[in-house]
């Protein structure tokens, strides 16, 4: 199938009709019976069942609208069901996981059972999924209680559908993970992809996966006996077994995506500036076979809406939703029903934007969302603790030291400084757990100015890691630190390292928070695995000494290679300790005042080292 293309960052995304000769005829595109089948795609929900605040309608600060929240995302779903029966909603991924409390609390039962409302059809697997383990995600599909905890399978206490006996019920939608395979046995844990027939005859092929690197991004321990494959190759592998269940038309749901240098905005949200070079998702639609029509991605936080070159150069629209449910794709597939091909694409971003009188939210989902939200309510309002000053979650200097992250860090050290809860001298902590929006001054409810809730605590930490007190050398923890840096990877770091055969490192600088007493300077010239200056990584003002071990604390995910801090998993004498939330609430709680922010000065970056 041949498809001539046109893009335009201001228009909803096209491919034209084309002709395929052999197949429909010089007129095909006057004389075709054809149908339209409308998807309507997200990503990166992360339980976000509430609304996540407000979106930039502009590139500057203001204005802003209310968006997002599930019944509202419902809301606009039966808006275009109206419009088309005819109408599939998928997602690309990290539907759970990173959640807000209101979720998280009940292990994201909640967001399971608002999908299911919601009509969610297929949902690609995202590293996320993946973040409480294997046999977790496997209960998300297939429903049942936690094993251990009571907050799980109360959805009968909110008017949530349940299963046999009000207990959770799982998932009426299908998760697809076509490249995470059993290591034995070569099989995948979920389907690799489904098929839908719509009216006409006309069939379609979903495939979903996440991104391969997804290893490196949750705790190793949960998900050792899989196997994560190359993207493009799984897709094109799988496309004859479509075909030969009489499939033409197919549809890419991959948990991996691109960036835009653009704010994020609904003035933005359909562009593609930039046409996402020098982003791990690019590669992977470069190679993609010619029979793939269109990529839903996600991951990576951004709306875009662009045309990428597949293997055969030939245009193909790659689509993303930025996250929590502030924005859908809206995408129609025309599709030929003598042929099976796809014959026309539009798909457009749209804000799910409450102040459209158009759309009236769900009040049956509201209704089970305001029940959770009740039974969470008294936890996430206790007050743990007051700060002086807003500490925002990303506000790194330049020499990528975030005040949040030196709390952060400072909490986990008090709670294993003890012999007898591990004996660290210091802590470690990795910027990607430390959440939006971070620690803000002005109050978020009730609790009043300065003052932090569990809640906040919460969503800055979600994760639920606990904490790991091991030995290292000192050469081990210069390693570590040279483990930051893009760069330095197996080809060029020493044995050591402790890097896998082949691994390239980081994608980007990835400066992990570290606790009060430990410094140490980095080079912004310096050459790969030598950004640090040795003489510089000091312990209470005293030279780290390479020969020496010292005792420090990560979190488990951190513990196992997370974030690809490979000489970690050489950590010797570990001993394990408090959630990590549990740590920081502890911490707030032993101060005699109000928190400061961390004083960001513990990392220090150069252009170059004296000589």
């Amino acid at each position: 199938m041949i498809l001539n293309s046109e893009n335009s960052t201001m228009k909803p995304l096209k491919i034209a009709c084309a002709v395929t000769l052999g197949l429909l005829g010089n007129t095909a595109c006057a004389t075709a019976k054809t149908t339209t089948v409308k998807l309507i795609a997200f990503n990166d929900f992360h339980g976000q069942i509430e609304s996540p605040g407000t979106f930039r309608l502009t590139s500057a600060a203001t204005p802003t609208a209310p968006v997002g929240g599930i019944e509202w995302v419902v809301g606009y779903i039966a808006r275009y069901k109206a419009r088309n029966p005819t109408t599939t909603v998928v997602s690309a991924g990290d539907l759970i996981g990173a959640s807000p409390l209101v979720s998280a609390l009940f292990h994201d039962e909640p967001t399971i059972e608002t999908m299911n409302m919601a009509g969610l059809e297929f949902n690609a697997v995202g590293n996320h999924e993946f973040d409480e383990g294997r046999e977790e995600l496997t209960r998300m599909q297939k429903g049942g209680c936690h094993p251990t905890d009571p907050n799980s399978c109360r959805g009968s206490e909110v008017g949530a559908p349940t299963g046999r006996r009000g207990k959770f019920a799982g998932a009426d939608f299908k998760f697809l993970a076509a490249n995470v395979v059993e290591a034995r046995r070569g099989r995948t844990i979920f389907p690799a992809f489904a098929i839908k027939t719509y009216r006409g005859g006309a069939k379609v092929g979903f495939i979903g996966m996440t991104l391969k690197e997804t290893p490196t991004l949750v705790s190793p321990a949960g998900i050792t006996s899989l196997e994560f494959k190359d993207e493009a190759a799984t897709v094109n592998a799988l496309i004859p077994k479509l075909r030969k269940r009489g499939v033409e038309a197919i549809v890419v749901l991959i948990h991996q995506g691109g960036t835009v240098p653009e704010v994020q905005s609904a003035e933005s949200m359909n562009l593609c500036t930039g046409n996402l070079n020098d982003s791990p998702l690019k590669p992977i639609v470069n190679a993609l076979d010619d029979a793939v029509d269109l990529v839903i991605s996600g991951h990576t936080h951004q709306a875009y809406n662009c045309l990428i070159a597949n293997q055969k150069g030939r245009q193909i629209p790659v689509t993303s939703a930025n996250a929590q449910g502030r924005i859908l794709t809206d995408i129609d597939l025309s599709i030929d029903t003598q042929s099976g091909h796809v014959i026309n694409v539009v798909a457009q971003n749209v804000l799910v934007d409450h102040g459209d009188a158009s759309v009236t939210p769900d009040p049956a989902i509201k209704a089970v969302v305001d029940g959770y939200k009740a039974l969470s309510q008294p936890i996430a309002d206790r007050v743990i603790g007051s700060i002086t000053a807003s500490m925002p979650h990303n506000a790194a200097n330049a020499a990528g030291e975030i005040a949040l992250g030196d709390v952060i860090a400072d909490a986990q050290l008090a709670a294993t400084r003890d012999p007898a809860s591990g004996g660290a001298v210091a802590a470690f902590m990795n910027p990607g757990g430390i959440r939006s929006p971070g620690f803000l001054y002005p109050q978020s409810g009730s609790e009043g100015d300065g003052n932090v809730t569990y809640g906040e605590a919460f969503t800055v930490q979600p994760f639920g890691n606990s904490l790991v007190t091991m030995t290292l050398t000192g050469a081990q923890i210069k390693a570590l630190l040279e483990q930051q840096f893009v760069g330095c990877g197996a080809a060029n770091a020493p044995a050591a390292f402790n890097y896998p055969a082949g691994e390239t490192g980081q994608s980007f600088d990835r400066i992990l928070q570290i606790s009060e007493g430990f410094s140490y300077t980095w080079r912004l010239e310096g050459p790969a695995c030598n950004k640090v200056d040795a003489a510089s990584i000091k312990l209470n003002g005293v030279l780290v000494d390479p020969a020496q071990t010292y005792r420090i604390t990560v979190n488990n995910f951190l513990a196992d290679g997370g974030d690809k801090f490979y000489v970690l998993k050489l950590g010797t004498e570990r001993q394990g300790g408090a959630l990590d939330i549990d740590a920081l609430v502890t911490y707030f709680a032993a101060q005699s005042g109000p928190v400061a922010p961390g004083p960001q000065n513990r990392i220090t970056v150069i252009d170059k080292l004296p000589n």
